[in-house]
């Protein structure tokens, strides 16, 4: 009864989904930012976000919680997550996971619980398809955990847990694996983890209705050697699937086969204008689709610019369009609202986000007047207002 129950779920989840793809968002949204805290910040600030005009309005601190990093919001829009970059929870040396509850009138965040994230230093998490488990990815632990999630949004303990293995050829970054992200597909089957130490990007099967994951076959891809896979993108076909490269400023672009959910590298493309060079303060980081899937833009550190590609919808092969400055330093993570008109990028260096509009023909980003005042803004998450 119970997996009849979540497949239901993943249907219903799937077609809202397809529903945000096609119809154009109007109204108000709630956008987060995720931050390292300090002096500049106490945790997750909220902002209300105008579609139609693209006014944002002044951030305000939607719940006070130590380095809130990432975040990502339940199906339902009812809850957010966070993983927590601590150093211990509960006297063990492991990060955490934070469950809120949202007020979507006034986008307050009330605290339902916390997890341990089951190794050190969380650096990315997500919510699969049905709701039903949050998928969390540990840079510093090399591993990754899934965290079930109850009907009042609070989270479970772990209920898989693996442990990667391995390492590659730079030898700062390089001596042990590094799970950098992990994602589910648009059928919920399967989940890809990019492991920076690795040079891989590991897949599993998931399954929602006992939160589980096995190695997948084939079990893996690799990327060029040194590159370090970073952040990934499903296109929302399920035929491709694309990856930010942090050492060299790169994206490889794999067809996927949504059967066996098996990659093959096809392209790998910079993320930098022709001609520049990776320098020794170069990295890139987000990664994200455009909700038409005719896009793909991903965050350049240091070079301080959004690279856009346009996708061949036939074969997912990427063609390079621009380089656009934010206007600040070290962007990190930015968010692209639903409709897919604005584009909202954190400035984590420089405390501020910048609002861009999207031109639904070309993709190019226009940079509007509004930046903003956020302490050490890392990720952007969207919520629709009620």
């Amino acid at each position: 009864m119970r997996s009849v129950i979540v497949a239901g779920l993943i249907v219903a989840a799937l077609a809202g989904v397809e529903q945000t793809r096609t119809q154009p968002s109007s109204g108000t949204m709630l956008v987060y930012f995720g931050t390292y805290t300090g002096a500049k910040s106490k945790g997750i600030y909220v902002s209300t976000f105008d579609v139609r005009s693209g006014a944002l309005g002044e951030p305000q601190l939607a719940a006070e919680t130590p380095s809130p990093s990432f975040l990502a919001a339940h199906p339902s829009g009812n809850y957010l997550y966070a993983v927590n970059e601590v150093d211990t929870f509960e006297g063990q040396p492991t990060g955490s996971v934070s469950a809120f509850a949202v007020d979507r009138g006034t986008g307050k965040l009330s605290l339902l619980n916390q997890q341990s994230s089951r190794g050190a230093g969380p650096a990315h998490l997500s919510v699969d398809r049905s709701g039903h488990d949050v998928l969390v990815a540990n840079y510093g632990g090399g591993n990754i955990a899934v965290l079930p999630v109850a009907g009042d949004g609070r989270l479970a303990p772990a209920s898989a847990f693996v442990q990667h293995t391995g390492s590659s050829v730079n030898p700062s970054r390089q001596k042990e694996p590094h799970a950098h992200a992990i994602n589910v597909d648009s059928s919920n089957r399967f989940a890809y983890v990019a492991d920076l130490g690795l040079d891989k990007v590991l897949i599993y099967r998931f399954d929602p209705s006992r939160g589980a994951l096995e190695p997948n076959d084939p079990p893996s891809a690799s990327v060029q050697a040194g590159a370090g896979p970073r952040h990934l993108a499903i296109h929302a076909t399920g035929r491709f699937l694309y990856v930010i490269n942090e050492l060299i400023c790169t994206v490889t672009a794999f067809t996927r086969d949504p059967q066996t959910g098996g990659l093959k590298a096809m392209q790998t493309i910079s993320t930098l204008p022709a001609g520049e060079i990776v320098k020794p303060d170069y990295s890139t980081a987000e990664l994200l689709l455009h909700p038409s899937g005719r896009f793909l833009y991903g965050s350049n550190r240091g070079h301080n610019t959004i690279v856009e590609f346009s996708v061949d919808q036939k074969t997912g092969r990427l063609a390079y369009v621009e380089n656009e400055p934010t206007k600040g330093r070290t962007p990190r993570g930015f968010g692209i609202d639903p409709s897919g008109t604005w584009l909202i990028a954190g400035n984590q260096e420089s405390d501020s986000v910048v609002v861009f509009r999207i031109d639904s023909k070309t993709g190019r980003l226009t940079r509007t007047a509004q930046t903003l005042s956020v302490g050490a803004p890392v990720s952007v998450e969207f919520v629709r207002a009620q």
